[in-house]
């Protein structure tokens, strides 16, 4: 088994806090697709971690509410171990989105004036470019 799981630099989750299952892939593997469990399911119940601070798992639970009802899927490759690495990246990179801080706002901003009568001045120009299309019995 993998151990901890590294998010970012100060947020490591545990082991035994993660969850494994395995079943039978639909992907690639040739004669041993029906005899190999590779398909790969990790979770995490992120209300109960060890791992995150209050802050963190308010911010987790609202940007993931809905994303980690299942957990992460890996079947893309034929081995198990792959999957497993691919699964536990897959959920490092998801934790990671949903525990970075949230953007700065943006400052509300005005369009020049200049940019304003360019834009005007290109309608016109359209406007009239179209009404010169139209025959003189409209």
């Amino acid at each position: 088994m993998p151990g901890p799981l590294r998010v970012t630099r100060s947020v490591v989750i545990p082991e035994r806090e993660l969850t494994w299952r395995f079943s039978h892939s639909s992907g690639p593997g040739g004669q041993s697709v029906n005899t190999a469990d590779s398909r790969v399911e990790l979770s995490l119940d992120v209300a109960r971690t060890s791992a995150l601070g209050p802050v963190q798992r308010a911010r987790a639970l609202e940007r993931l509410s809905r994303r980690l009802v299942d957990g992460v899927r890996a079947s893309d490759r034929r081995s198990q171990l792959r999957n497993r690495e691919a699964a536990l990246e897959r959920m490092a990179k998801i934790l990671a989105g949903a525990l970075a801080p949230p953007p700065p706002r943006r400052r509300p901003t005005r369009p020049s004036r200049g940019s304003v009568e360019r834009r005007l001045a290109d309608k016109k120009r359209r406007s009239r470019t179209k009404q010169l299309r139209k025959s003189r019995e409209d």
